[in-house]
């Protein structure tokens, strides 16, 4: 592991510095690709806190309560990578020198659950920041549920490095406004004011006060002037650590590529390699052994490694701490268990309604019952809305409010702040312990769509509540009637998106979204009520049936003529045209399909008996754009859909106006059939 013998010319912490310095050189240089000029601005900091601070062990990287680290600018995944590396986690030289290559474990930005060590996927920008709300949120939370007098069990900070592109970015703005309301102050970031973006200096386009901008959000904010000054560096993160009542920002004067003769200060050195001879300049200024490459000698590695000795008696004193605990509060101990392992208790969807002697319900109110219902049961099931929970139905009634104050209520109040709210719960489903849930109407996904993305990317359970779903919405208009947004949700791969039918259905997705343990679940729920589908002995088939994505609800004796198929308040529509051609000697088979993702799952030898391949006169019927219909309807068939914005007017009208009638249904439905 080591390579070289250190120069007598720096002192120890120099040659720490310069370790991690050369090795993200080397790495980017030997990819041809990456981000060099970040990583060695923020060595020194990084040796400061990996090795001074944080407390982790390496030999362990998922012990609850170590502390977090979220490197916001992912693109500086060098820095990274050195650390975890020289630290002693399962990261070897050979990794490093495998950066950004086809199934390494050094990828180009760090991605959750594939390098040891890893936090959270970042690389776009502010993404990590939200993130890192998110887990000190959780371990707020956790923290006030469960110590006790003598026992705190849960007591770890979340640290982050971020820099001018993060703090651009509004879910940024969102999400520390956010923290500082809240009063996190386990929550430290490091800002990595370099004054370099990709274009060149900030003075471009970025010349706001940061510091008054995060006092004004009541952060306690620190200056270190010189990103060198490891003594300063080190005074500053033992006062944010000092600060209990607000978040901490500290400001650290760096330059970019420090070190580099030719690009150190320039925005050259951003994202691309130094060059051989520059770096060979490098190491030279540097005091390092310039031909050689991944050099790690002893003395440096020495220093790092006292991370695992370290780790690992933290983790035995509180391993020894968590075991007295067991003993005096072996309720606690179990549901602290079970909260971290994801398990759910018995009978925990009990007491869900069954709607069945119910008159019609908007699915979003059936939602807020069955949220409710859980709720009584599963504990750590948390979250809220962006100012909209009273028209979500994600109010918690039993609950008080997640606020300063009162750290273990399990009502979030997000305020009108989408995008950080997505991220927000994805840092708290990172942290575990938490079954995180967010509401906001359907059309304003589109605020949320880069969190949404990532937390299918990361395989996390985190449940979105998307009402108000389609032109039914009304009077609101165009600006609030959703039309493309189911098209656009269920091309993210990973991403569960289910339109329940009816209360029924509603209940079922619940149940799926709770039971969903690698991948978030997206529900799409509708303002308008709905008639409940009566289910059971010779009515329709059990809503049950929503596990298997699409399921065929009425059906007729012999082989269907045409197969009807709809997701959402479209399968009333389709059921009551259903009706009509019956009448007329037709045979008809209606399909529900409330997620297209979990029929996908399903055999094949399932889908075949849904959808028949020798019946082809088919029709789909969605209020929505039809992109992805045609799939399921054939070249033989045909969708109804919206190919354009809606209007402001009654949510009847407008269904009636843009062609969701059982008269329209029926028309197109005979003429497939005279084809």
């Amino acid at each position: 592991m080591s390579e070289g013998k250190s120069s007598g010319s720096c002192n120890l912490d120099d040659i720490c510095i310069n370790t991690i310095r050369t090795l993200a050189m080397d790495a980017v240089q030997k990819a041809d690709s990456g981000h060099p000029g970040a990583p060695m601005g923020l060595a020194p900091a990084g040796y400061v806190l990996w090795t001074r601070f944080l407390k982790h062990n390496p030999k362990n990287p998922l012990w609850h309560d170590r502390d977090r680290f979220v490197l916001s600018g992912g693109h500086a995944s060098m820095l990274l990578y050195s650390l975890l590396h020289l630290t002693g986690y399962d990261l070897s030289l050979d990794d490093l020198k495998n950066f950004r290559q086809w199934a390494g474990k050094t990828p180009g930005h760090p991605e959750y659950n594939h390098t040891p060590g890893v936090e959270t996927t970042t690389g776009p920008l502010g993404q990590g920041f939200a993130n890192a709300v998110g887990m000190a949120m959780a371990e707020r939370f956790l923290s006030k549920r469960f110590n006790r007098p003598e026992f705190d069990v849960i007591d770890h900070h979340t640290y982050v490095m971020c820099g001018d592109g993060d703090l651009m970015e509004g879910v940024c703005s969102e999400a520390a406004s956010l923290a500082g309301h809240l009063g996190l102050g386990k929550l430290i970031v490091i800002y990595d004011d370099n004054k370099i973006s990709i274009e060149g200096s900030t003075d471009l386009a970025f010349t706001e006060d940061v510091a008054m901008r995060f006092k004004a959000y009541n952060w306690q904010v620190l200056e270190v002037k010189d990103g060198n000054d490891i003594e300063a560096i080190f005074n500053a993160l033992k006062t944010a650590k000092s600060e209990t009542g607000r978040p901490s920002m500290i400001k650290l004067r760096t330059q970019i590529a420090f070190g580099s003769p030719g690009k150190q200060g320039s925005a050259d050195a951003h994202g691309a390699p130094l060059g051989v001879e520059e770096i060979c300049l490098t190491k030279k200024n540097l005091g390092c052994a310039e031909d050689k490459h991944f050099c790690v000698v002893n003395e440096a590695l020495d220093v790092f490694r006292s991370s695992v000795q370290k780790g690992n008696e933290a983790e035995t004193s509180w391993q020894n701490l968590y075991d007295s605990y067991s003993e005096k509060y072996p309720e606690l101990a179990t549901e602290w268990n079970n909260f971290v392992e994801g398990n759910l208790p018995d009978g925990w969807d009990s007491d869900i309604p069954d709607f069945a002697q119910s008159g019609p319900v908007a699915t979003r109110s059936a939602s807020g019952q069955v949220l409710n219902a859980i709720a009584g049961k599963v504990f750590n099931l948390i979250g809220g809305s962006a100012d909209l929970a009273p028209s979500n139905k994600t109010i918690i009634n039993a609950s008080h409010d997640f606020q300063k104050d009162s750290p273990d209520g399990r009502n979030i109040r997000f305020g009108v702040r989408e995008h950080a709210m997505g991220a927000i719960l994805s840092g708290m489903a990172l942290h575990k312990g938490i079954r995180p849930f967010g509401g906001t109407f359907l059309v304003f996904a589109d605020y949320m769509r880069p969190s949404i993305r990532l937390a299918a990317l990361m395989k996390i359970p985190v449940i979105y509540v998307f009402t108000h779903d389609s032109i039914a919405v009304g009077e609101d208009g165009p600006t609030h009637q959703p039309v493309e947004h189911l098209a656009s949700l269920r091309i993210i791969p990973n991403l569960l998106v289910i339109r329940p039918a009816d209360a029924t259905e509603t209940a079922e997705a619940w149940r799926q979204a709770i039971l969903s343990t690698d991948k978030p679940v997206a529900l799409i729920l509708s303002r308008q009520k709905l008639e409940v589908i009566p289910r059971g002995d010779n009515a329709y088939p059990s809503a049950s049936n929503l596990a298997k994505g699409a399921y065929v609800l009425s059906d007729s004796d012999g082989n269907p003529d045409v197969i009807m198929m709809a997701s959402g308040s479209e399968v009333q529509l389709v059921l009551k045209t259903g009706e009509l051609l019956k009448e007329k000697g037709i045979k008809v088979r209606v399909v529900s399909m409330p997620c297209r993702e979990l029929f996908e799952n399903m055999p094949e030898t399932y889908r075949d008996t849904v959808f028949p391949k020798d019946i082809t006169a088919r029709i789909a019927v969605e209020a929505g754009v039809p992109m992805g219909w045609e799939r399921y309807a054939g070249t033989g068939g045909a969708v109804i859909g919206i190919d354009h914005f809606g209007a402001s007017a009654p949510g009847g009208i407008l269904m009636e106006k843009f062609g969701f009638t059982v008269e329209n249904v029926v028309s197109k439905a005979m003429a497939i059939l005279k084809r």
